[in-house]
């Protein structure tokens, strides 16, 4: 399936024979202490830089309308985010996933993405792009 924005994303989670409950990490993008003074040179010209987990969430789909509401919920946290990874947890039987059954699976995702291993994950920018990396 191609994911060509959020809303394709919601309609393909919606279209689940499963109830489904999206997990997601915003992130930034810091400059490591160890920097080499062409890393930073990179990073001021926008490019490089290590993903850094700076908050998650849990929705259920009936609390997602569009990715601009989600924007301006996590506006009112006050962190500058730069890219939100997103993961799917399936119900079962019916029964969609509640809060407390995301809890173990969100801090799951929030390590993976600390080790840069987010290929599970569907990036998505700012604007709700889906990016993609290498």
């Amino acid at each position: 399936m191609h994911i060509s924005s959020f809303q394709d994303l919601l309609q393909a989670a919606r279209a689940q024979p499963e109830p489904q409950r999206l997990l997601f990490v915003f992130s930034g993008i810091e400059l490591p202490d160890d920097a080499t003074p062409a890393q930073r040179a990179g990073f001021e010209a926008g490019e490089g830089g290590a993903i850094v987990p700076l908050m998650c969430v849990d929705k259920a789909l009936t609390e997602l309308q569009s990715f601009s509401a989600l924007v301006a919920e996590s506006s009112l946290l006050g962190q500058d985010w730069r890219m939100v990874f997103v993961a799917a947890l399936v119900g079962n039987a019916g029964q969609a996933p509640s809060s407390a059954d995301a809890e173990a699976p969100l801090q799951r995702m929030v390590e993976a993405i600390q080790r840069g291993a987010h290929e599970a994950f569907i990036p998505f920018d700012r604007d709700g792009v889906p990016l993609r990396f290498g």
